[in-house]
């Protein structure tokens, strides 16, 4: 759990995903299109994926991938990150991250 903890707050956007989510592609499609470049975790290339991906459950991202952190915050799956992105808020929380200037 701390080595998600310590990746998430090293960037001021984190992606926790896997190369074979479409969602997944998605969620990073949108943060680049916003303009941000996320720090992305593709948890099964990583020696330590399944590790990982019991320590983001653990810490209750329910599904565990994409798991979205912004400002070493879990802001949620890419169903949370959409409702962000309608209703306007997402940007602003990039913005406040320091993830985007505009």
């Amino acid at each position: 759990m701390d080595r998600v903890r310590d990746l998430a707050s090293k960037r001021a956007a984190v992606i926790f995903t896997k190369s074979s989510c479409c969602m997944c592609h998605s969620i990073k499609a949108l943060f680049y299109e916003l303009g941000a470049s996320p720090a992305v975790h593709e948890l099964d290339q990583d020696a330590k994926g399944r590790e990982m991906e019991g320590a983001l459950r653990a810490l209750g991202c329910n599904p565990t991938v994409p798991a979205v952190f912004i400002g070493g915050r879990y802001v949620g799956s890419a169903k949370d990150v959409i409702s962000l992105h309608v209703d306007g808020s997402l940007k602003q929380k990039l913005i406040d991250a320091k993830a985007i200037w505009f």
